[in-house]
This record gives structure tokens, C-alpha cells and sequence, in this order.
């Protein structure tokens, strides 16, 4: 029911408790509760006596057929789900690996439990983002799949650049930034043997429209493709990004990051600049000099160059003190 509330709420316009329970088959009360559900899920809501209820600019929500329509000739997604909401689209795509299906695409309107790398929440009101999961499998060992995060990094900057989104930089190990303000994160996580065959969820999390008053919220700078001119549906922009990923990660499998390395250091967000990497209570500090061909950071610091590699590490701008 829910779903078809968004429906009637999707175009901006006043609609009556009344008119919305005579369409939807309820009583006003009910319609009430549902109002306060999607306060609940960050929609921004006006109520005015006499008029009834409106999302104020409306909500461009997904297409599912339009969807399937577009991605149905790409290799490897067995099947496409599109909910309103969901615990975690990550979850739902390890589930459906692990239940046999060779690979897919798990898509939510809104995520209970989105998750960032080291368990950080993923915030993002109703309809606001692009919450995505690719699920992938991989038969050539958990060690080969080093330097994934930023290979699915490329291939989101490459589906953003193709539509004409300015200025999209990549931040070492799994983000997406524009002057130095996060745009999209990504969290892979998988399970499987780790010289066999791995089942891989690439979590995809893209800011599209965002209320201004979560963006104050947020502890750190963050945008969305509205602020930088994007106009386009989220459905179309959900097809291009996913075409783009199927096509790196086949590039992936055939030969690693490697051939991918010369683009991600084109867009290298820090490059040249002086960074601080931490790792639990160690940091690290020294200038960003770029990646290796398995997706490691070269830093070049007072001990000369050095590489580090992933898991619980984070880079900053260096700010002295």
C-alpha cells in the first residue's frame, strides 16, 4: 500500500486524506498513519488543511519495467528486484548468491541498515539517492579480487562523465568526490573460498537529491547530482551506471585492476597532495603519489615510498597543525 501512496504523493501536487482513501481504499485514518510512515522513511511532507497532502517538488521514483527493459540484454543479472524498502540491498544480494543465483541486481527506494565502510550508517531519506546492490561471482580466488573497490570506482565515474556530471574525482579506496565533497561511496563485501569461487555484493550507495537540511547534518562535506546540473530520471541513471559496471568487472576478471590503474590515477582526488592515512591507532602521513596495478596506495613518506592496502584504513587531506 505504501507503494501506491507514493505513486498518487510522486507528482508534487495537493492530494485530499479523502481523494487518497477513496483511490487507495482506506479510511482517512489510515491514510493519516501512512503519512506518518513516510515522515518516518525522510520524506519531506506538507499537510494544509483544506487541501490535504504534497511532496513539495514531487519524487522521481524508480521504473522497475523501464528498468528490466534496459538492462535485460547485459550478461550476468539473472534478475532485477526493486523494493521500497529494505534492511540492506548488500544483504538481499548475498542471500540470493548463496540461494544459487548466478548474479543480480537488488535495488531499494530507502535502506534501514545502509551501511558505509567500517560500519559507518548510510543516511538517505526516501527516493533521495541511488541504494544499489551488483550481486557477482568470481571463480578466481578471494586474493585476485584486490583492487575491486576502485575498479568499481572507475566505472562510476566513467557512467557519470558519459552524462556529462562535472568534475567526479575518486578518493582511495571507495569513494566518489567533487571538491573534496562525497558524492558516493561503495562497500564490497563477500564470502566464499579464497582460492575458488567468490560470491561478491558491490554496494553502491549515490547521492542524487538531497534535503538541505541532512547535508548540514552530515559530518562531512557531501553533494548530490541536483547541485551539480544532473536533470535526468534516477531510473535512466541507475541503467547507465549498472551497463558501465558489468563492463569493468568483465574487464576485472579477465586481467585485475591493472588495466584500469592509468584511469583511476587520472581522477585520483589526492594526487600530489599531502594525506594521513589511519589504521586503527597507527597513522600514517606523507604525499599521495597514486596506486599500484593491485589497487594499493603509494605514499611517499619520510621513510620513502611506501604501499598500503585496504581494510580498516581511511585517507584525509593532511591539515598541520
Amino acid at each position: 500500500m505504501l507503494d501506491k501512496l507514493l505513486q498518487v504523493l510522486a507528482d508534487g501536487a495537493f492530494h485530499s486524506g479523502s481523494a487518497i482513501g477513496r483511490e487507495l481504499g482506506m479510511s482517512r485514518s489510515a491514510v493519516w498513519k501512512h503519512m506518518r510512515r513516510l515522515e518516518e522513511l525522510g520524506v519531506e511532507l506538507y499537510s494544509v488543511k483544506g487541501r490535504g497532502y504534497r511532496i513539495p517538488g514531487g519524487l522521481d521514483l524508480l521504473d522497475a519495467t523501464r528498468l528490466q527493459a534496459s538492462l535485460q540484454a547485459i550478461p550476468g543479472l539473472a534478475e532485477t528486484e526493486v523494493v521500497t524498502e529494505i534492511d540492506s540491498t548488500n544483504v538481499r544480494a548475498l542471500e540470493r548468491l548463496q540461494q544459487g543465483v548466478p548474479g543480480g541486481l537488488y535495488v531499494a527506494e530507502f535502506q534501514h541498515g545502509g551501511r558505509g565502510r567500517r560500519g559507518r550508517q548510510w543516511l538517505s531519506p526516501l527516493a533521495s539517492s541511488l541504494c544499489f546492490s551488483l550481486a557477482w561471482r568470481f571463480n578466481s580466488g578471494a586474493a585476485a579480487l584486490e583492487g575491486l573497490s576502485l575498479a568499481v570506482g572507475v566505472a562510476l565515474q566513467r557512467a557519470l562523465r558519459r552524462l556529462e556530471v562535472p568534475d567526479v574525482c575518486l578518493k582511495w579506496p571507495n569513494d566518489l568526490l567533487v571538491n573534496q565533497a562525497k558524492l558516493s561511496g561503495i562497500l564490497i563485501e563477500l564470502s566464499g573460498d579464497a582460492a575458488g569461487e567468490c560470491q561478491v555484493a558491490i554496494g553502491v550507495g549515490l547521492n542524487v537529491r538531497l534535503p538541505d537540511a541532512l547535508l548540514e547534518e552530515l559530518d562531512q562535506p557531501a553533494t548530490d547530482l541536483g547541485r551539480l546540473g544532473f536533470t535526468g530520471s534516477r531510473t535512466e541513471l541507475l541503467a547507465a551506471l549498472v551497463a558501465e559496471l558489468v563492463t569493468v568487472l568483465e574487464s576485472f576478471e579477465r586481467g585485475g585492476f591493472a588495466p584500469l590503474r592509468a584511469d583511476w590515477e587520472a581522477v585520483n582526488a589526492f594526487a600530489g597532495r599531502e594525506v594521513r592515512l589511519t589504521s586503527g591507532s597507527h597513522s600514517y602521513e606523507g604525499v599521495c603519489v597514486g596506486v599500484t596495478d593491485q589497487g594499493g596506495l603509494r605514499l611517499q613518506t619520510a621513510a620513502g615510498e611506501e604501499v598500503f592496502h585496504g581494510g580498516e584504513m581511511s585517507v584525509r587531506i593532511h591539515e598541520p597543525a
